[in-house]
């Protein structure tokens, strides 16, 4: 009779090695290229000032013609593809960590905000889209006025001049 050593670790080794392998295993859709195609989404800053609203994304690597600003019903939605393009067909990746492909960002818009005189920059890889606000939810300074001791004083102006 064939005495076994019992491991108390062996179980937890075992469902080790299978995390293991889960997280390194190379998905299948790499295989067929298709991470040159996924979805990916530019990064975006937006803030304001007193006159507009201005968006920031970064599309690093793009031209102008890989991308388009639209404005409707409210929403501002940018939207493109970058491109995925071998540089000859003796390379061999070891890594591609870049996303490309297609993608698409919209961003509803508050009602103080129209797209009349809006303007759009493209520099250094960085979209800015400037959107100014409505003229009549702008802020505005209210001048305060003294209804204490000048209301007494336009009263006894008004009666001496009645007198």
């Amino acid at each position: 009779m064939t005495m076994i050593k019992f491991d108390p670790f062996r179980e937890l080794r075992t469902l080790n090695d299978e995390m293991n392998r889960l997280f390194t295993a190379v998905p299948a859709s790499a295989d067929r290229g298709e991470f040159a195609r996924g979805a990916w989404s530019p990064n975006v800053d937006i803030y304001e000032d007193e006159n507009r609203l201005i968006v920031e994304a970064e599309l690093p690597g793009m031209d102008r013609e890989d991308f388009e600003v639209l404005v409707e019903n409210n929403v501002l939605t940018l939207k493109g593809e970058r491109k995925f393009e071998k540089k000859t067909e003796g390379d061999n990746y070891h890594r591609v960590e870049r996303a490309y492909g297609s993608f698409t960002r919209q961003f509803t818009l508050p009602q103080t905000i129209t797209a009349e005189g809006a303007t759009a920059d493209f520099e250094n890889g960085v979209l800015r889209v400037a959107l100014p606000k409505r003229e009549e939810t702008k802020a505005r300074k209210i001048e305060i006025t003294s209804t204490g001791n000048d209301a007494k004083a336009i009263e006894a102006e008004s009666k001496s001049a009645t007198a």
